[in-house]
């Protein structure tokens, strides 16, 4: 079934472009239709488009995708700025005027419009965010209809380097895609994933991203700053890289096994290792050192951003976390133990409901609530509308779309409709797998899901677990035995152990010092050294 109604949106991440489309339904909920994805790093970085030709080339490889699953011809499409040149500037703007006289909307448009000629060097101020008005000596957010003499409007300019605007006009011209409008993907994301009292309290969005970190600061519904930092989780991998590691080992063991935050207390760290494969092993503490040192310096930068900001104290909702990033493992602990948050949340999911036919799309992992917030900012619809046919002759009839077979229709919405639920069952499979693999609960995902999309993984879990325990006691044993040289009781004990070669080497040596202590031996030893004495007396 063709649809005719829907919104597209372009998200160009820190080193991904993605593509999305779908509609707002009645009820609130997000309707997604079609949805692609492209990997991007050999031409943007942090976001900032450095190659114009591959960009194009790209653009045109998401509308295909996009326009094949949809099967339809999209006009326009809504693309979301970011990256590392995005951030914030405050800026005033005061009118004096002869009497005091009640302020018109006219006077606060002049005021806007003079704010947006503000001159930046190489910079572009992509929207704006009016703060509050000074109005003889009170703060407010509407002056219109007070009377006054003077007036001073207070903005935040939200600007970027002006080439970041105009690279992407030139690649999407060159793609022949029409721009619906731009968005600032960091405000959107925040409508997606905040909460009304949230933003009207005050708190600090931080979106983890791979390259970047962007950070968002609102108070009394108002954006107050935004900055986005050149550091993300890909800068995690690099460092574990230095280990002499391929990035792509790197970024699974920092998945699986990397820790933003570990008790000083807990000695098992100290032992614990990890495998990359079966020759090569990192230590756990080797490997959450690396984190911890480079997730303090990027939230070490976060706060400084909060303090620039001027509203540390102000922030009574706290901080809620998202992006890929945020699913590192004690994230949340940074803030709360070292940094002394208040709150702190992890918002892995928009707030609105989220309807697909592709599970991806429903794991509620940070990853998508850009895409989903761009989505959602959207207000035209993206589909190009086919100009009707025109009869030539009175006999010809004008095709009437309403004469589609209804029953088709239902069929239609029931295949959909079964689709969604099978890919909600399977989100929720994966949602729950995740959680139970962070916190090794390998058994409670087989009670809950025996027949679930990874038992195979949780079953080889348990036994690599158990080996491990194993090892363990091996090891400590070994060690009890070593130490009072009781190699025949370690050799007794396990047979097979991970030391049996060192045990039975010690176990041969102890038998030749004890054949060589002997008394035969050591009788022997002494009359042939008197013989040889002897015989050189004669």
């Amino acid at each position: 079934m063709t649809a005719k109604d829907f919104i597209v949106a372009i998200e160009l991440g820190s080193s991904k472009i993605t593509g999305i489309a779908g509609k707002k339904n009645n009820d609130g909920s997000i309707q997604i239709f079609a949805y692609a994805r492209e990997e991007a790093s050999s031409f943007i970085r942090k976001g900032i488009i450095y190659n114009i030709d591959k960009m194009a080339l790209s653009l045109t490889s998401i509308i295909n995708k996009l326009e094949a699953e949809l099967d339809a011809s999209i006009a326009k499409v809504y693309v979301g700025i970011g990256g590392q040149s995005l951030r914030s500037k405050k800026n005033f703007i005061i009118r004096q005027i002869e009497e005091e006289t009640k302020i018109q909307k006219d006077l606060i448009d002049s005021i806007m419009e003079s704010n947006l000629h503000t001159p930046y060097a190489e910079l572009e101020i992509l929207d704006v965010v009016p703060q509050e008005y000074k109005v003889k000596n009170s703060y407010i957010t509407d002056p219109i209809g007070m009377v006054s003499n003077l007036i001073e409007g207070h903005f935040l300019n939200i600007v970027a380097r002006s080439s970041v605007k105009q690279n992407l006009l030139t690649s999407f011209k060159q793609a022949n895609i029409d721009i619906a409008g731009f968005l600032i993907a960091p405000m959107t994301m925040a409508d997606a994933v905040l909460t009304d009292v949230e933003k009207r309290s005050g708190c600090v969005l931080v979106d983890f991203g791979a390259d970047t970190t962007t950070v968002a600061i609102y108070k009394n519904d108002i954006l107050r700053h935004l900055a986005v930092l050149p550091l993300g989780g890909n800068n995690l991998t690099k460092d574990i890289c230095s280990m002499q590691m391929e990035e792509r080992d790197a970024e699974t063991l920092k998945i699986k096994y990397g820790c933003a935050y570990t008790d000083p207390e807990d000695k098992e760290q100290e032992n614990k290792t990890y495998s990359i494969d079966e020759k090569r092993i990192i230590s756990a503490k080797t490997l959450n050192d690396i984190v911890e040192a480079r997730m303090e310096e990027i939230i070490a930068n976060v706060f400084n951003q909060i303090d620039l900001s001027g509203y540390r104290d102000k922030l009574t909702a706290g901080a809620i976390l998202t992006g890929g990033g945020a699913n590192l493992k004690k994230l949340t602990e940074v803030f709360t133990l070292k940094h002394k948050t208040n709150k702190v949340r992890i918002a892995n999911f928009v707030q609105w409901e989220i309807r697909a036919t592709r599970p991806e799309l429903l794991v509620k992992n940070g990853m998508l609530n850009t895409a989903f917030g761009l989505l959602a900012a959207g207000k035209e619809n993206c589909c190009e509308m086919e100009v009707p046919k025109v009869p030539v002759s009175l006999f010809d009839e004008i095709p009437n779309e309403n004469k589609i077979d209804s029953t088709e229709k239902e069929q239609f919405e029931r295949e959909r409709i079964e689709k969604e639920k099978e890919a909600e069952l399977i989100a929720q499979d994966d949602d729950f797998w995740k959680i139970c693999q962070d916190n090794e609960e390998w058994e409670k995902y087989l009670n809950e899901y025996p027949k679930g999309r990874h038992v195979d993984e949780a079953e080889e879990a348990i036994r690599l677990a158990e080996q491990e325990r194993l090892d363990k006691e091996d090891d400590n044993f070994w060690e009890t035995c070593k130490a009072n040289k009781q190699w025949k009781r370690y050799q007794r004990a396990y047979p097979e152990g991970r030391h049996i070669k060192e045990a039975e080497k010690m176990l041969e040596k102890q038998k030749e010092e004890k054949k060589e202590n002997s008394f035969i031996n050591v009788w022997g030893r002494k009359l042939k050294k008197f013989s040889e004495d002897m015989l050189k007396e004669e």
